[in-house]
């Protein structure tokens, strides 16, 4: 079920949503060759805890940790783990936390050391992809708008658009109304409305779009092992036109990178 938030819920929200996205600045620092998901993690968990936040992910469906941890071709719901990572890896750190009532939800997909040109290029189309389906994400536009433009815009680059795994609603719930595909056909599906909070992720690959599920139930790779990228922001309409509610700011920052990608998007 869709759920439409008034203003003073999407604010509440804005502090769920921005505190993930703080936690994730502080994870970006601590992102090099021999450091551990599980060192990480630990990381996060006392971070949210320290700021009156709740670990959103951590037993929810009974998952059984703070963040996923998904690196190289691994595309999502990763489980931390005591491996130290390699130079040249990329790793999707996806966070959740839920605050006064209210979840958010963000994801980025980060550098480990040095990595490869082509690597490289899949972080910066899936990024960008990210962009190009928010810019869809107005009131009277429709779910198939969205994923329609992130397809055509990853497709053209000979990348796959996984399926089986989709953005969302987002409010007391992690997950509500509407389902947000990363692929569709313009026109279909659900009509934005003024007051829509939705979690748009594209999860992109290499190679082929196909996925495998592991055995330990959470695990999601590649079909081909080639990397996978995921990049996610909590997102409301509000007067009409799509807002962040979540930044990648504080990982910008944490990188010393300077970026206005996200200026058309954040409240003016």
């Amino acid at each position: 079920m869709v759920k439409i938030k008034t203003p003073e819920e999407i604010e509440i929200m804005r502090e769920s949503a921005l505190m993930v996205s703080k936690t994730l600045g502080l994870i970006a620092k601590e992102i090099k060759p021999g450091v551990t998901t599980l060192q990480l993690d630990k990381i996060a968990e006392e971070f949210i805890r320290d700021n009156g936040g709740i670990p959103g992910f951590l037993g929810l469906y009974d998952f059984p940790n703070t963040l996923c941890m998904s690196p190289n071709q691994q595309v999502v719901h990763g489980i931390p783990n005591n491996k130290p990572l390699e130079n040249g890896e990329i790793i999707s750190v996806d966070c959740g936390v839920l605050k006064n009532g209210y979840y958010g939800d963000h994801a980025y997909t980060f550098e480990v050391g040095e990595v490869d040109p082509e690597t490289k290029k899949l972080l910066d189309i899936t990024k960008q992809s990210l962009y190009v389906g928010i810019k869809e994400f107005k009131a009277g536009n429709r779910v198939g708008d969205v994923g329609f433009a992130i397809q055509q815009f990853c497709e053209a680059e000979g990348y796959g658009v996984v399926r089986e795994l989709v953005g969302h609603g987002l409010g007391k719930k992690m997950h509500e109304g509407p389902e947000m595909p990363n692929y569709g056909k313009r026109g279909r599906g659900k009509k934005f409305v003024e007051g829509m909070v939705v979690a748009i992720e594209p999860m992109i690959n290499q190679g082929t779009r196909k996925i495998v599920q592991h055995s330990d139930g959470w695990t999601i790779t590649t079909l081909d092992n080639k990397p996978s990228a995921h990049f996610e922001y909590d997102v409301a309409i509000v007067n009409g036109k799509p807002q962040l509610l979540s930044t990648f700011d504080y990982i910008y920052e944490a990188l010393g990178i300077e970026s206005n990608e996200e200026d058309e998007f954040r409240v003016k």
